[in-house]
């Protein structure tokens, strides 16, 4: 199921009815920034999560090699 332009039309009419033609650039200025500041957190959390995947990978290898190099205990 698809939104035709007949549909596209009736809801921006309503729009315009709801908001006004001078409320429309400022909340579609706000929506820009709402949609810039989602994308950047987006990005923050997965380097965040790579950097976390990166040092727990390193740090378990660190503790296999840590392990193997140990003698064992009689």
């Amino acid at each position: 199921m698809s939104i035709g332009i007949q549909e596209i039309v009736l809801i921006l009419i309503v729009v315009l009815l709801l908001f006004g033609g001078k409320r429309i650039p400022e909340l579609a200025k706000a929506f820009g920034r709402a949609s810039y500041e989602f994308k950047k957190a987006k990005e923050t959390i997965k380097k965040e999560a790579e950097e976390l995947e990166k040092e727990v990978k390193d740090n378990s290898v660190e503790n296999q090699l840590k392990d193997d190099t140990q003698e064992p205990q009689v």
